[in-house]
């Protein structure tokens, strides 16, 4: 038996057999069990994972398919340590198994507008913590941008062009905690 939802123009807008219609709970627990995960085992994440998250944030919505993003990724732990100690809240970084550094492009979003460059590298990060999660990593958004100090800091450590724009960083690793599924509705 198929389950067929009907969309507002009358068009069928899906078809799923009766059977394998999540429930609510089911269709949102990745979304809801994501946390902010700050301790990591110390363990590399493997190469594999860290291609699956890369591919999973570069297929975020971007304004006009423009995708602004570029991603550094952070694997030394001195590279790691000396990233962490210029953002503040972000000592986790240093332990994390990889680090991933969101950087933009303005010249390549669209209209070379700041709005839509910020949205798009969100969007980005958000996929990326989504995977971490689906993948059974931990992770947690750091903030970079609009802090001038954490943006300089960033360019500088990582040997950034100025042409580009640190949004954020990601720490990502093997969690050494859990924490409940919850929503701040």
């Amino acid at each position: 038996m198929l389950l067929v939802v009907r969309a507002a123009h009358g068009g069928v807008a899906a078809l799923f057999p009766l059977a394998m219609t999540p429930s609510i709970d089911e269709a949102l627990a990745p979304i809801l069990g994501r946390r902010s995960i700050r301790a990591y085992q110390d363990r590399p994440v493997a190469d594999e994972l860290v291609r699956a998250l890369l591919e999973a944030a570069m297929a975020a919505p971007s304004a006009v398919a423009r995708d602004p993003w570029r991603f550094v990724v952070l694997r030394s732990r001195a590279v790691l340590a000396e990233v962490a100690a210029g953002l503040r809240n972000g000592k986790m970084l240093a332990q994390a198994g990889v680090g991933f550094a969101v950087v933009g492009d303005l010249e390549a979003a669209h209209d070379q507008q700041l709005s839509y460059l910020l949205q798009d590298c969100a969007a980005a990060v958000q996929n990326l913590l989504l995977a971490a999660h689906a993948l059974g990593l931990g992770a947690v958004w750091l903030g970079v941008h609009p802090r001038p100090d954490r943006i300089e800091h960033v360019l500088r450590v990582l040997y950034v062009p100025d042409t580009l724009l640190p949004i954020a960083c990601v720490a990502v690793g093997h969690p050494a905690e859990s924490k409940p599924a919850r929503t701040r509705y």
